[in-house]
């Protein structure tokens, strides 16, 4: 049987717009035309969150963050932990994007930290995972994202997977203008959720949601959508314009 995921479009606002922007562009996307098939999410900054929270209340539009620390509490300068999330009515929290791997050196073992308390929280984590130019030329792919998901989802149990949700993102395609080809995404895809049913069962496999982040543009979104294992995309600088950011929503 065919398992129905509902496509997530999430917009990852990543160190850009002040309070009233972001309410601005918050507001616009609430009230904007949107498919009533497909869930939508925002990811301000932190400076934003309050704000964008209380428009959102309202509203069918789910709250994310970008990152968190994995401790409730305590001496952690400059971090944010996941009951100052919940407070805010935060839904979703991305974990492992791959600036925070690569530009501040998160590991597979801190990420893992991250999921465990984001689930632990009730949280949705976005696990994001994805290979470097590098990487991708030594025909690496696979196993660079082998041991991303196994580090990610470590001791996270079979009944738990209902609430993460996967994220391709392939880092030489990310904020370059260049996208992986949806064959390639596609290709992909197919490989985690293979891996899912290795690591869990069948039933993980064909429920969770896998998402596409990598230059996702209102230009290739439908057909990257068109693809059977890819169920949404995350969704960097395009997700900063309410037109371009409802264009893909309605792809």
């Amino acid at each position: 049987m065919t398992v129905k995921r509902i496509p997530l479009i999430a917009g990852n606002w990543k160190m850009h717009k002040l309070v009233a922007e972001s309410e601005n562009l918050a507001r616009d996307i609430i009230n904007g035309k949107r498919r009533s098939d497909v869930e939508v999410m925002v990811a301000p900054p932190f400076t934003s969150l309050l704000a964008v929270a209380r428009l959102v209340d309202t509203s069918d539009v789910a709250l994310g963050a970008q990152n968190m620390h994995w401790k409730d509490q305590g001496a952690f300068t400059g971090e944010i932990s996941p009951t100052m999330l919940t407070d805010l009515g935060v839904n979703y929290v991305i974990i492992g994007h791959s600036e925070r791997r690569h530009l501040f050196g998160e590991t597979d073992e801190m990420i893992n930290h991250k999921m465990q308390s984001a689930l632990k929280h009730e949280l949705r984590p976005i696990l994001c995972i994805g290979e470097t130019l590098e990487e991708r030329e030594a025909e690496q792919v696979f196993g660079v994202l082998e041991v991303q998901l196994e580090g990610g989802l470590s001791g996270i149990s079979t009944a738990l997977m209902e609430n993460v949700v996967i994220a391709y993102e392939p880092v030489w395609a990310i904020g370059t203008g260049h996208t992986a080809t949806p064959e390639q995404a596609q290709t992909v895809h197919r490989l985690i959720r293979d891996q899912l049913e290795i690591k869990f069962d069948k039933d993980v496999a064909s429920k969770t949601r896998i998402l596409y982040g990598g230059s996702a543009k209102l230009e290739n979104a439908g057909e990257l959508m068109s693809q059977a294992d890819i169920d949404g995309l995350l969704v960097g600088g395009a997700g900063l314009n309410p037109l371009d950011f409802l264009g893909i929503v309605n792809f």
